[in-house]
């Protein structure tokens, strides 16, 4: 199936609710009921050959087939492990999320967090998976990937050294569940090695399919502890994390018996009266379920004898649960970021809970027609996909601020998945342009030479997902992501999460023209055109010279030769308006793949095409464009000319 056929397939898919959370798309086609089914009926436990108990599903590089690491590998099945395989036992809790032989704990911190809200859990982890009845040596789980939610199918042969599991794994010897989630999320990502590196706001969003953001509590925004006072009314999931300066500083505690290196939740926030002033509060919990805070307002500290008596009692707790209050000055001074998963208004469904309004699209940056790089490549920059958002309604939160909060994420796609190839993440971000426009189509490069960005995200960086969060005044913005360099393959994403309605949408891009034949009698009746004109005697003058004008006059850099961004403005003022797919075609068709440089020659044959197509649509222009494309290509610039000439003017 053809690209185009299968994003309308997809598209008519999402229509119909495929990939929601009630309906999720099975990834690889496979049906978890139907091979369940199957494997049951035959007695055969399943095997999974799309992701095989094999040397390439372990990895590509430090856990390739050849790597010492990988020596004495055996794939087995829980059942040849312990007597009485069990897949939850007595719910999900902290303990069953011990790590292995993989550098992935950021995924570790992620399920952790996982356990604490059971309707997210569940959402994760479908019930009825047992190693009981039923049992066929098959399970699933479910993701978020990019806007729609898919259902992972595995068997549950595992990577085992000497009889113990090489990777996650429980307290408990006989549970497997985290064990076997960590499998399904490695198939999703291509390969268990390609989980090594990256951030819990990474698992979060894929668990969840909300939308991250971070702080550095060093440079937190003055209004910090109210953005997390009102992400947990929004039952969003919160971490916080002390940094370490060297690798022996992982989980080493400090005096005040807090854990470097470690993830914690974030519970609760709260502001009381202490001594006759306001003290805001912030309430942690440590996911080991013990070694707790010892400072002020700590489960024992004095500090709690002089609030209320009703705040006392609704808030202190004496349980060496690993849950605790601190203040959020001393919250700020101790640990070093804040991690906010915002959950999209499916994820919960307590009407209690305040819920964001969420906008999702699809794009990609490709070289030569839309990956234009960030604004330190005016002559490009423009060609980057472009979005509109136009804010109505200010917060209404009580604080009288006079503005609406905004929170823009660009996530890549599939990069993890290139890895083996070579490829990691590219360095993205974005800027936010105002926008004042009858028409929501796509911006050209005059506009962003002349205005300058409203707002940005804080940096470009190398990470799956850059995100922000904006309180800008009511009116019509303009999103434009990118990566850093131009002619960066890449798909992506963009969300916008607005707390009061918005409108968000992509800008079209231009289509048509009039044409190469109305533009040339624009010419000759000495019309402008270009900024050059005719007089009568330029009738005379043969087409391909007036092309031959507008490739020299947009040949900026003299070079003879024209690159994409000159070529787009040269192909607009011969008479035509190319849609992103379009550009991309003739890349791909009349463009050096080396340097993307396009000569006369392949200029003109590309405007003979599109003026057959554009003119009549028939598939015998398309016939006819092809046998001219080829002699062209056939003939030295002064014959091809000459037979132009003849073919057009005769």
């Amino acid at each position: 199936m053809s690209g185009m056929a299968l994003a309308i397939q997809r598209s008519r898919q999402r229509d119909a609710g495929l990939g929601s959370r009630g309906n999720a798309r099975r990834f690889l086609g496979q049906s978890y009921e139907e091979l369940r089914d199957r494997c049951l009926q035959t007695g055969v436990l399943f095997q999974d050959h799309s992701f095989p108990a094999a040397p390439d599903s372990l990895g590509y590089q430090e856990l390739g087939g050849h790597s010492h690491k990988t020596r004495g590998v055996e794939w087995q099945r829980p059942p040849d492990l312990c007597s009485r395989p069990r897949f939850i036992i007595e719910g999900a809790t902290k303990t069953d999320i011990c790590q292995g032989s993989l550098g992935d704990c950021w995924l570790l911190a992620a399920i952790a967090s996982l356990t604490l809200n059971k309707e997210v859990l569940d959402r994760v982890v479908p019930d009825g998976q047992s190693f009981d009845s039923g049992y066929a040596g098959i399970f699933h789980f479910q993701f978020w990937q990019y806007g729609e939610w898919v259902d992972v199918v595995i068997d549950d042969q595992l990577p085992t050294k000497d009889g113990e599991l090489m990777f996650v794994h429980s307290d408990e010897q006989n549970e497997f569940w985290s064990a076997l989630l960590e499998k399904a999320y490695a198939k999703l990502n291509g390969s268990y090695e390609a989980l090594s590196g990256g951030s819990t706001t990474e698992g979060f969003e894929d668990f969840t399919g909300g939308v991250s953001e971070w702080y550095e509590l060093n440079k937190a925004p003055a209004d910090l502890f109210h953005i997390i006072e009102k992400a947990l009314k929004r039952g969003s999931l919160l971490g916080c994390s002390i940094n370490i300066t060297s690798a022996s500083e992982t989980e080493a505690i400090t005096p005040e018996k807090l854990v470097k290196g470690h993830a914690y939740s974030i519970t609760g926030a709260q502001e009381v009266r202490f001594r006759g002033s306001q003290v805001q509060l912030i309430r942690i919990r440590n996911p080991w379920g013990q070694v707790e805070w010892t400072g002020a307002w700590s489960d024992s500290s004095s500090h709690w004898n002089s609030v209320s008596p009703q705040d006392a009692a609704d808030l202190r707790n004496r349980a060496e649960d690993g849950e605790f209050w601190m203040s959020f000055s001393d919250f700020k001074r101790h640990y070093s970021r804040v991690e906010i998963c915002n959950l999209t208004p499916d994820t919960l469904t307590s009407d209690k809970i305040l819920k964001w309004n969420c906008a999702l699209f699809s794009e990609s940056w490709r070289r030569g027609s839309t990956a234009g790089g960030c604004r330190n490549f005016p002559a490009t920059f423009w060609m980057n996909p472009q979005f509109k958002m136009v804010l109505e309604e200010i917060d209404d939160d009580g604080r009288g601020e006079d503005g609406c909060s905004v929170l823009v994420a660009l996530i890549q796609k599939n990069r993890r998945n290139l890895r083996k190839m070579g490829e990691d993440m590219h360095t993205v971000g974005f800027a936010i342009y105002e926008y004042k426009g009858v028409t929501n189509v796509h911006l050209e490069k005059s506009y962003f030479i002349t205005h300058g960005s409203k707002a940005r995200s804080e940096t470009f960086i190398n990470l799956r997902e850059v995100s922000a969060r904006f309180c800008l005044p009511p009116g019509e913005y303009l999103v434009v992501p990118s990566t850093f360099e131009p002619n960066q393959n890449g798909d992506f994403a963009l969300r916008v999460y607005t707390e009061k309605r918005a409108d968000t949408q992509e800008m079209r891009e231009r289509k048509g023209g009039s044409g190469i034949w109305v533009r040339m009698g624009e010419i000759w009746r000495g019309e402008s055109a270009g900024g050059w004109r005719w007089d009568a005697e330029g009738r005379e003058l043969m087409l391909v010279f007036i092309l031959q004008k507008i490739y020299k006059n947009n040949d900026l850099d003299q070079s003879g030769t024209m690159n994409s961004s000159e070529m787009r403005v040269a192909v607009e003022e011969a008479g035509f308006h190319l849609n992103n797919k379009l550009c991309q075609i003739i890349v791909s068709r009349y463009y050096d793949s080396d340097d993307l440089t396009l000569d006369f020659d392949n200029f003109v044959s590309c405007l003979v095409r599109l003026e057959l197509v554009f003119s009549n649509g028939g598939w015998w222009w398309w016939f006819l464009s092809l046998l001219i494309d080829y002699w062209l290509n056939l003939c030295v610039c002064g014959a091809g000319v000459a037979g132009l000439h003849v073919l057009f003017l005769s």
